[in-house]
């Protein structure tokens, strides 16, 4: 029999990983080795283990760790550490899919067109080359590229989190008491309330203004970044307050349809709304704030619940159909997932239980959305042509297939949709796409797996039945043939 403390520990066996065979493991291996997964030297998560590390490193002359002192070092953060070196993360592979991000970023770099905002002097400042990307995962890796560490203020990216604190501290009854949850098919700043004279939900002006006079708000936003910065501009604030004549005559309409609650100071709200939208934050920070609702309320890098499931669930689907301006049914339709715009240029995106994404760049276009944004949610084409096989949504699918997408797309990992299908056991999907799409059935990826090595793989045996049957009928050959007509099929189903 075993005896205990002959398996080797979890500090161990991270060690050898690491050491790969030497005695000692330099410092800076580790924490390049650990960056490399995408978590962050900084992960409030890995604080003992960092300060562990430096102390320990000052009684070193070489700058390297045996394997005593590495235990050391790591037992307090052990469980994270291990996860993050056996690839148990939500995105295993993270260098390839950074590099895929990165090609998008440069394609939207070259972008040109758009108006940077002017109607306050403090937007009309910023450069129209500024661009960034950040993204956090629900696990807490992290990646960004470009301007990531110039703070702007949120505007009306701060919408849907503050309408998240609102349901958070007071239920979704009492919330929309005062505010609908409908599209309004109108532009953002009108004055119009719907049948109800309530106003149509809380990512327009009118929504948004009466949202505010429901919740304190700077507590909440550090607790969603994680602590990382969120700031305040009071210039931003003077200037909207000095430009906000639509929002006052929005406001006095809603005071006298008696949209507020009861005993409720307009004029403070209105001061209070102009401050929320001049609220500061980076892309990195904002990033953290998007995982925080990718990730059902819980901060990744702090594990703290910030918001309730109930204020996460509202505050995603009204981003879904009412967060893009006028452009929201086209995005929903695109790109499927919840996205908030706001005048600076951002654009908070929600990939749910996955990541949260914010893009930065200031010029906009027609509709009051950033160019670059726009082109870099929408050429993420794959990744949400993966995501809707990850969680089979048919009819995610089925909507991809009738805007002409390509089908048989591949991720950095050359995996298709029908790979990931297949590997998760959505029969269904796997049927459209063969039957429907009329996709190869037999793709290989980077590790020369099909699809069917996939489902026998993880014991999926309709798929594998599903994926046998077809294979017999199918022939290379016919595939171009039935992809002409194969609209009549889409339709049917």
């Amino acid at each position: 029999l075993m005896k205990a403390g002959i398996l080797p520990s979890l500090e161990d066996l991270l060690f050898y990983t690491i050491a790969e065979g030497q005695e000692k493991i330099p410092a800076h291996k580790f924490t390049t080795a650990l960056k490399a997964t995408g978590l962050r030297t900084g992960d409030p998560r890995l604080k003992e283990c960092m300060e562990m590390l430096k102390v320990t490193l000052k009684t070193t002359s070489d700058g390297a760790l045996d394997r005593h002192l590495f235990k050391k070092c790591v037992q307090s953060n052990i469980v994270l550490l291990t996860q993050a070196f056996r690839k148990k993360f939500v995105i295993p592979d993270f260098q390839p899919f950074c590099a895929h991000m990165d090609e998008l970023y440069d394609n939207a770099k070259n972008l040109s067109g758009g108006q940077v905002a002017d109607y306050i002097p403090q937007l009309a400042r910023f450069s129209p080359d500024l661009w960034a990307v950040a993204l956090c995962t629900v696990d807490g890796q992290r990646h960004t590229v470009g301007d990531t560490k110039v703070p702007f203020c949120l505007q009306s990216c701060v919408k849907p989190l503050k309408y998240a604190i609102a349901v958070h501290d007071h239920g979704t009854e009492y919330v929309h008491r005062f505010i609908g949850k409908e599209p309004s098919g109108l532009r953002f700043n009108k004055l119009f309330l719907n049948e109800d004279d309530k106003p149509h939900n809380p990512m327009v002006n009118a929504g948004a203004i009466v949202c505010t006079s429901l919740i304190k708000v700077m507590n909440f936003m550090n607790k969603l970044a994680g602590n990382e910065y969120v700031g305040f501009s009071n210039a931003t604030f003077q200037s909207e307050r000095e430009s906000g004549d639509r929002n006052f005559a929005i406001g006095y309409y809603l005071k006298e349809k008696k949209c507020f609650p009861e005993g409720t100071d307009m004029t403070a709200i209105l001061d209070f709304y102009f401050q929320l939208c001049s609220i500061e934050v980076t892309c990195e920070s904002a990033s953290v704030m998007a995982a925080t609702l990718a990730n059902g309320g819980f901060c990744p890098i702090t594990g703290e619940r910030v918001l309730s499931p109930e204020a996460v669930r509202n505050t995603l689907s009204l981003m879904h159909s009412c967060g893009m301006y006028d452009f929201s049914g086209q995005f929903a339709f695109h790109v499927g997932l919840p996205a908030k715009s706001g005048v600076a240029g951002g654009i908070l995106l929600v990939v749910p239980n996955v990541m949260g994404v914010m893009c930065w760049s200031p010029p906009l276009d027609k509709l009051g959305n950033s160019v670059r944004g726009i082109q870099f949610c929408t050429v993420k084409s794959v990744i949400n042509l993966l995501f809707a096989a990850y969680t089979g949504d048919v009819s995610a699918l089925r909507r991809f297939a009738l805007s002409s997408m390509d089908m048989e797309q591949r991720d950095y990992d050359s995996r298709t949709a029908l790979h990931v299908a297949a590997a998760e056991g959505h029969a269904e999907v796997v049927r459209f796409l063969l039957e429907a799409c009329k996709v190869n059935p037999v793709p290989r990826d980077r590790w020369g797996n099909t699809p069917m090595d996939e489902a026998v793989h993880f014991g999926h045996h309709d798929v594998v039945t599903i994926l046998r049957d077809y294979h017999t009928q199918y022939s290379p050959q016919e595939t171009a043939a039935n992809k002409e007509n194969a609209d009549d099929i889409y339709l049917s189903m």
